[in-house]
Parts: structure tokens; sequence; C-alpha cells
């Protein structure tokens, strides 16, 4: 497939530019769409929709593993396994880390950063997004990017929301459907729309299955 860049020309593109837009974007705060800088970004959102396309049509876990390692720049560890279809704007600023499982049809908007610890389970429909616009009618098309981070060993349940700012902390749940708009403590469950706290996980990991069986819809 031709992407419009080789490897090499695109790596020293991103490289060059990196320091300077892609590096503010992680950084968060709101960004004009005609910026000078935002070349690059239009450039490697081109870049990942074409490189999308042979992601979702792909036949294995590890075949997902690589094309999905190629849109977000750095490997996928073999301990995490990815589901189609997976959709992202973006991709490079993605981070992903061991034994995590991602179920179908999530979609992650990352313009502002997404980390995604070891061990998160991520149920199949989710919406992550680092992204906002702001309220003001004569600015609303530029964005507002703000970093989302799930720690180690969140589970985030089916058809659940992340908005952008938002930190899931270690060993939370967050209940399917829920949108979670603001900061979740660890070892906590939230629920609703807007998340809020419904109890809290004070028994060790290995009764989990205990808990999901008193907690109605998590997947």
């Amino acid at each position: 497939m031709n992407t419009g860049y080789s490897g090499k020309e695109y790596l020293r593109t991103m490289s060059e530019n990196y320091s300077d837009i892609f590096e503010r974007m992680l950084a968060g705060g709101v960004f004009r769409l005609d910026d000078p800088a935002w070349q690059p970004v239009a450039e490697a959102v081109d870049r990942t929709i074409s490189l999308s396309a042979a992601l979702n049509t792909s036949t294995n876990t590890a075949q997902i593993r690589e094309r999905l390692g190629e849109i977000i720049g750095v490997p996928i560890d073999e301990s995490t396994t990815v589901f189609v279809p997976f959709c992202t704007n973006f991709g490079r600023h993605i981070r992903i880390g061991k034994n995590v499982f991602i179920n179908h049809a999530c979609s992650f908007l990352d313009l502002g950063g997404i980390i995604i610890e070891d061990d998160v389970m991520i149920g199949p429909r989710v919406n992550i997004t680092s992204e906002n616009h702001p309220l003001d009618p004569l600015n609303r098309r530029s964005l507002d990017l703000k970093q989302v981070v799930i720690k180690k060993n969140a589970w985030i349940g089916a058809g659940a929301t992340i908005l952008p700012g938002v930190t899931v902390g270690e060993n939370a749940v967050v209940a399917a459907g829920a949108v979670v708009n603001k900061d979740v403590p660890a070892n906590t469950v939230v629920g609703g729309i807007p998340a809020k706290i419904i109890k809290t996980i004070d028994r060790p990991l290995a009764d989990f299955d205990e808990l999901s069986n008193n907690i109605v819809g998590l997947e």
C-alpha cells in the first residue's frame, strides 16, 4: 500500500517536527488548525487513515500487533491482544503496555496522548478521547488537548467513554456505558453518566470474579 511516504522519510519528518508541534500537543492546551506548524499533524493523520485500512483487514492477532505498531510508531508487546476493528485518528500518541487486552470496535482519539499501562482490560466499543473543542463559537474549530492515562490493571467496561484529561487509577473498574469526565481513584468502581463512585475495592484482586458478578453490565 502506498502511504505517500517511505518509512525513513516519514520518520525523519516526524523527528524534525517532534520537538515543536507534537511535544506541544502532548503538553496539552488549545491548538488552532490554521497554526502554521499544524501541517505535519495533518500529514500524520492522512498516513494513519491509509494504514488503518490494512490494520482493520488483519486476519490474526500477530498481524494486528504488527500493523498497529506501525501506526503508533513503537512495537506492541507480544503479551498484548487487540481485536479489530480498531479506530484511531492519529496513533502516534498512543502508548500500550504489556498484557493489555483491547476488545472489538474501540476508538482512540489520541492527539493529546493516550497511555494504557500494563495489565489493562478494555471492553468492546470503548471510546477514549484526549481531544475536545472550546465552547466559544468563534474558536470552536480549535482543538483542546488533554492527555488520558489508564493506570495498571484497570478494567474499562463495554461502551464506556473516557473524556480528555482523565486518569483512571490502578485496579479501578469503569462500568459499561459510563461516561468518565473526572479522575477515577485507584481501587474504586465507577458507573453512570457522569460516572460516580459505586464502591471501593478493598479485597484481594483474586476475588475480582466475585466482584464482577455483583456489578451489572461490566463486560
